[in-house]
């Protein structure tokens, strides 16, 4: 039987990355694992998938009567509908350990790194599994990504070990030059619409019974977005219903370093606690916030009382 390998709904490149590099870890060793994504891929994905010559998964969204893996994550608000109708067979991640429970034990590796791909990196590594070249690329990508060309605080220096030994497996000379690419096309916002941009790299969160959302894009300029504020805060809006406690969108400048943080929310005032700041209209600026994981979601979860 297939075990399916799940990550995390509205895809990002180190999920879809991730998938398929574990996927590809176990095929190597004589078992069958199965890609697949919960959901459409950005447009960063795309590029990286189509440089590195592969094709998308398969579109996947329910674990009833399957084997499942899953990558990037281990929160149900981000699993597969119905996870607990399948079986869980494996959690790979670099995230703070969710709410997912299994009944037997499982392989759980995890660890406090900038990005899935590099834990799937030291995987390989422990296990003594040669990574293909196309393979190496895309969990190159992933890397860049997710730390933001080492940018980001989540970075560590094992991501950046990995990246030295990636670049050489997948025969890539440049990786500012693969990131730039990568972030142009990240970045392109003209003529999308407002609730696929909230949802391009979206995430609900529980915070101590509270739903609570959190969007993020990630900019070469916020110029990029000045004149579709009004449209993306609707968009919130209508993703935040009768559902969310808050919906935030973190809208990442990546050259100055810094994030505008959009907030629609029921209490204002515990957002503003959470970051020590204060709302300007709908938004605040944060110097130097770049990553949701480190930055932004323990502010909010020591806010909400998790």
């Amino acid at each position: 039987m297939s075990v399916y390998v799940f990550g995390h709904k509205s895809p990002d490149t180190d999920s879809v990355a991730a998938a398929i590099a574990f996927a590809a870890f176990n095929k190597a060793k004589g078992e069958d694992y199965v890609p697949v994504m919960q959901g459409k891929s950005n447009p960063e994905t795309e590029m990286v998938l189509k440089r590195f010559g592969f094709s998308a998964p398969e579109t996947m969204t329910d674990a009833t009567g399957k084997k499942v893996a899953l990558v990037d994550h281990s929160d149900l608000a981000q699993a597969p509908d119905n996870l607990g109708a399948g079986e869980l067979v494996a959690v790979v991640d670099h995230h703070k350990i969710g709410d997912v429970t299994t009944n037997q034990p499982i392989f759980f590796f995890n660890m406090p790194v900038g990005c899935s791909c590099t834990v799937l990196k030291i995987l390989y590594d422990l296990e003594g599994v040669k990574i293909d070249p196309k393979v190496a690329g895309i969990m190159l990508a992933a890397i860049l990504s997710d730390t933001v060309n080492f940018k980001s605080p989540t970075c560590t220096e094992a991501d950046k070990k990995a990246v030295k030994e990636l670049k050489e497996i997948a025969g890539v000379q440049d990786t500012d030059e693969l990131f730039m690419e990568m972030l142009k096309a990240k970045s392109a916002v003209a003529g999308v619409p407002a609730m696929d941009l909230l949802h391009r790299d979206y995430k609900d969160f529980d915070m101590n019974g509270k739903k609570v959302g959190v969007g993020q894009l990630e900019l070469a300029t916020l110029d990029q977005v000045a004149q579709m504020r009004d449209a993306l805060y609707e968009a919130m809006k209508t993703q935040k219903g009768g559902e969310r406690h808050s919906v935030l969108l973190m809208l990442t400048d990546v050259v100055k370093e810094g994030t505008d943080l959009m907030v629609i929310s029921d209490d204002n005032d515990l957002i503003e606690k959470a970051f020590d700041n204060k709302l300007s209209g709908n938004s605040m600026w944060i110097d130097g916030m770049m990553s949701r994981k480190k930055q932004t979601i323990p502010n909010l979860q020591k806010a909400f009382g998790c």
